[in-house]
């Protein structure tokens, strides 16, 4: 008899699973306008053409523009993006259509860990760095992740690939830059691992982010394990699907009797195979109803015997069940168990949440796991527990994250006596007060309600429950951060920080888990008595660095620039001769200070404040007085200055003498005109 062993991790992912929910929810709800995807939405030449027969159709990218334009109230247009994400420039001229033309939208289905790795790019854009990711050159995620790094980087399909092109001499700058690695999210796990230990003996600073997506992970070890079982592999997928790809190869190196297939309908050749195991994987844009079609064609059996005892299958509480939904409402689900009782999950055995409702979580022909909690063949019904089973399956995760390291996410729902309890996957995990993160005696409430990663550090598995810690988390990612903070950080580089403590002597700032200093003197061109008259805690200011030693972590950071200085924005605004309304500030035996800017002073010299010998400035001025003084001097290798007074009442008083000659000058051409008038007569 053959036996046929499907994956537990075949099919959709969750990132194709969600962008699949999320056109066909569009797709059913009706209504006029038109849907479009952009590129096909999976690698799945079935599904595509059951999009196609709903009226979805396939564009690319030099299209957006003509169908956004078509869009009307009458017709408006919804466009899909799938799950591997588009450009950076793509993404922007969605969102500036979408803008220009209310009835033109977008659904961005990108899955969240592609998001992660263009948020990565994005983040570590720069010209210091170097970004390496490996993966296929041509696949749209890898195109799309590229577009969000500005700078030096390369595409490589392997290790050897890498390492070639370093021995040519294509990657000079790696030694003096910082390498950022990342990999395409269905990368091959093993070629990964080779590339790491690859890069980290070739460099010493380089920084990797392990993005290979967790169910790619799975999905490969599985295909491998299973191919080493087997006889004969099934792989299900698209031919353009990249992870499928690697499916095959994972199988084939196991298994020589391999075969990749798209749909069930080309199994029939395999029949004459006498196959005794016979495994079954699927890539992640493969439905689950191609993976059980082409599971039933491989377990056809003439056997009336084993037909007929299923046919009477029994069902015993404690058992574990897979049932079809045949129907659903908002208080329960009827599941078709293959038995001779119907299945029932009533709301409360499926969430504890009473908000949810189960006609938007599930649809007629989902496939549900559960768990029997009571049989009565007399009512001809199974009572079912969905939870039951996913807090088993999330269990098995917590312990197994628990062994492994991996850091988890989850919700803190309150806080209590010692800690706080945060929802991992509907389990609940308890943190200490100490492992928080929050100060001694703080305030844990502050967390409730907040989205937190976690490792899980104790497990008490007689009566499942799990210790947590977020320092631990939080202190590895600042570890993390401070390495590509001082793998990167030179003389002259700017940074934005925040003001976060200061002493009489300077202000420490936060520029990204990394405190630098600024002594009061770099603070301002003035003399201060107090870092606090420039700057205030919690402040964000720019500023550079003028040295740093890493041995000792510390960082001298300059604040005041050129264009700061008070004699730079002198020297740019007033020239010798210029006239400028200047304060009295000081007052000496020899003459008087004035403001001319902020920070630089000029003195008006006793000789220079009036027209008459006076005895002291105060005769005339006094302080917080705003004059006209004229620049008479500026001295730019003292930095000194020198105005008068006495000038411009020279100026006025000779332009005033000048008035009563030209009035005398006019009088006698008047009179002389009039003399001549005369004569004439």
């Amino acid at each position: 008899m053959r036996k046929v062993t499907v994956a537990k991790n075949a099919g959709f992912c969750f990132g194709v699973q969600r962008a699949a929910d999320k056109i066909e929810s569009s797709v059913n709800a009706g209504g006029k306008g038109r849907i479009y995807t952009l590129g096909h939405l999976i690698h799945n030449p079935t599904y595509n053409k059951r999009l196609e027969d709903n009226g979805v159709f396939s564009i690319d990218a030099s299209e957006i523009s003509k169908i956004a334009q078509q869009a009307s109230e009458n017709m408006p247009v919804k466009l899909f993006l799938r799950a591997h994400g588009v450009a950076a420039e793509v993404e922007k001229e969605l969102r500036e259509l979408s803008e220009a033309n209310i009835f033109f939208s977008y659904e961005d289905c990108t899955c969240p860990y592609v998001k992660k790795i263009h948020k990565i790019a994005a983040d570590y854009s720069s010209e210091d760095n170097i970004f390496i990711l490996m993966g296929s050159e041509s696949h749209p995620e890898v195109i799309g992740i590229m577009s969000y790094f500005l700078g030096e980087k390369y595409v490589f399909s392997s290790k050897d690939d890498f390492e070639s092109a370093v021995k040519n001499g294509k990657l000079v700058n790696l030694h003096k830059k910082t390498p950022i690695l990342a990999a395409q999210t269905t990368f091959n796990l093993l070629e990964w691992e080779k590339t790491q230990k690859f890069l980290k003996n070739l460099c010493t600073n380089p920084i990797i982010f392990d993005t290979i997506c967790s169910v790619t992970e799975k999905r490969q070890l599985e295909a491998a394990d299973l191919s080493k079982e087997c006889d004969m592999m099934i792989v299900i997928g698209g031919k353009e699907s990249s992870n499928t790809a690697k499916l095959a190869e994972i199988c084939r190196g196991n298994c020589d009797n391999t075969f990749w297939i798209e749909n069930a309908e080309l199994t029939d050749d395999f029949f004459a195979n006498t196959h005794e195991k016979v495994g079954i994987v699927a890539g992640a844009s493969t439905p689950r109803d191609i993976i059980e079609e082409v599971n039933k064609k491989m377990s056809e059996q003439e056997n009336f015997a084993q037909m007929l005892e299923e046919t009477f299958k029994t069902l015993n509480t404690g058992d574990t069940v897979t049932g079809i939904v045949t129907k659903v409402t908002d208080a329960d689900l009827q599941l078709d168990l293959g038995t001779k009782v119907t299945g029932v999950i009533k709301a409360e055995q499926i969430t504890d949440d009473s908000s949810v409702k189960l006609t938007e979580m599930f649809k007629v022909g989902d496939e549900v796991e559960a768990f029997v909690i009571r049989v009565s063949d007399i009512e001809g019904v199974a009572e079912l527990s969905k939870k039951r089973v996913d807090s088993d399956k999330n269990w098995v995760k917590i312990v197994e994250a628990c062994n492994s390291g991996d850091i988890l996410e989850g919700k803190v729902t309150e806080a209590v006596k010692g800690g706080v309890v945060v929802i991992v996957d509907s389990v609940k995990v308890f943190v200490p007060a100490s492992h928080t993160g929050v100060p001694r005696d703080g305030d844990l409430s502050v967390l409730v309600g907040t989205v937190v990663k976690l490792k899980v550090i104790e497990i008490k598995d007689y009566a499942k429950k799990a210790i947590g810690s977020i320092r631990v988390v939080l202190r590895e990612e600042r570890k993390a951060q401070e390495a590509a903070f001082w793998a990167a950080i030179e003389e002259g580089k700017q940074f934005t920080g925040k003001v976060k403590s200061m002493t009489s002597y300077g202000a420490f700032v936060d520029l990204g888990g990394v405190d630098g200093m600024v002594h009061a003197s770099e603070l301002s061109w003035k003399h201060i008595k107090s870092p606090a008259e420039v700057v205030a805690i919690g402040d964000e200011i720019t500023v550079f660095v003028k040295s740093f030693d890493v041995e000792k972590k510390r960082i001298s950071l300059g604040y005041k620039t050129e264009d700061t200085n008070p004699w730079f924005i002198f020297k740019n605004a007033y020239n010798v001769g210029d006239v400028a309304s200047v304060k009295i500030v000081n007052m000496m035996p020899f003459g008087a200070f004035a403001e001319i800017v902020d920070g630089v002073d000029g003195l008006i010299h006793i000789s220079q404040i009036a027209q008459t010998r006076i005895a002291k400035p105060a005769d005339v001025l006094e302080i917080g007085q705003v004059v006209d003084a004229k620049i008479t001097e500026i001295d730019d290798e003292k930095k000194k200055v020198s105005l008068s007074i006495r000038a411009l009442l020279d100026e006025a008083q000779a332009s005033e003498e000048a008035m009563p000659e030209s009035e005398e000058v006019v009088e006698e051409a008047a009179a002389e005109e009039a003399a001549t008038e005369e004569t004439a007569e």
